[in-house]
């Protein structure tokens, strides 16, 4: 998992050009949104359009399902890890 982990961090990075900000700056636990990387309602568009052509997984228009998977870095490796388990990949 802590290479799927590493993955996403990259993904946020390169997808959202984060210029100033090195994957080891990215705490795994703490929020991507908000009080944590200070990403928006847009860059979690973008990040989600990268998320889904780099793991294949979507996500649902229920917003209130969607903030949960964005929470962190950990939430969105667990949301992969079991979207790739149901696919059987």
């Amino acid at each position: 998992m802590d290479d799927l982990k590493q993955q996403i961090k990259d993904l946020i990075i390169t997808s959202l050009e984060l210029e100033d900000i090195t994957s080891d700056k990215i705490k795994d636990d703490e929020p991507i949104f908000g009080d944590g990387l200070g990403l928006d309602s847009i860059d979690a568009l973008e990040l989600g359009v990268a998320l889904k052509k780099r793991f294949g997984v979507t996500f649902s228009e229920d917003s209130a399902e969607d903030k949960k998977h964005f929470a962190s870095v950990n939430a969105l490796a667990a949301f992969i890890t079991s979207e790739q388990a149901k696919k059987g990949q």
